[in-house]
């Protein structure tokens, strides 16, 4: 285990997430029916519909809101939704993974190529730069670092980053689900369980390109298809502080 490497920047900046609440909650309802129509609609039985109640809490998403996205699955009525993802080049030299859930792959496409073209960024296969793992999140209140890098050992996880805001548990993909339970012993329940990429290495960006990227990333985020926007990038603080 690598230790608490700081790794900022790679998903989309909170901040702009907190002020689309209702986008949000539209995401992880979707998220919620696709994982229980995918297996069970019992979370206790269904990691991935587990895992997704869970981000739904952890956003302060309505009970109400969450068992209506699992009635919708258990009633046969929601929509065919099927995952996708688009991998391309962004402004400065980064690399992108979005994911999606759709019931239209000719719009879904569209939406994000416009996305990326207009925004100084081209279609390209980028994932031979990521790792595919589970990650495992919980807020920076959970614990020290010491204490949550110990927890995560005994659980059989294979990295840890903990900084300001959040800790960030890395497993393997199929040790995801049975770290997150043995997490919950000593940690509680995390914030997200989920499949994730991560960078082999990250692309510091300059102003200029941070304009771009970041208008490219909130774009993307507006996208109601879009589930999760994935990148190397590495926006500096000073960089930051002059485009907010």
């Amino acid at each position: 285990m690598a230790g608490h490497s700081k790794f900022k920047n790679i998903m989309h900046r909170k901040g702009a997430q907190d002020k689309k609440r209702s986008a949000a909650f539209s995401k992880l309802s979707r998220e919620i029916t696709v994982a229980a129509k995918m297996g069970t609609p019992d979370p206790d039985m269904n990691p991935r519909l587990r895992a997704a109640v869970n981000a739904a809490k952890a956003a302060s998403m309505p009970k109400d809101n969450i068992q209506r996205s699992i009635d919708k699955a258990s009633r046969g009525d929601a929509e065919n939704y099927e995952e996708v993802r688009y991998e391309a080049f962004g402004p400065g030299g980064t690399s992108l993974i979005v994911e999606a859930l759709t019931d239209n792959r000719n719009r879904t496409a569209t939406n994000v190529r416009t996305a990326v073209t207009k925004n100084g960024g081209n279609m390209a296969t980028v994932s031979h730069g990521f790792d595919r793992l589970g990650l495992i999140t919980y807020p920076a209140s959970a614990g020290d670092p010491e204490k949550v890098f110990e927890a995560a050992l005994e659980a059989g996880a294979e990295d840890v980053e903990s900084d300001e805001d959040e800790h960030r548990i890395w497993t393997a993909i199929d040790a995801l689900h049975s770290v997150a339970r043995a997490l919950e012993a000593t940690l509680g329940e995390a914030e997200g369980a989920k499949l994730a990429w991560r960078p082999h290495m990250q692309v510091a960006v300059a102003e200029d390109d941070a304009k771009l990227l970041l208008r490219m990333i909130d774009t993307l985020d507006d996208d109601d298809d879009v589930q999760t926007v994935w990148g190397n990038y590495d926006v500096p603080d000073e960089v930051m502080e002059k485009i907010a």
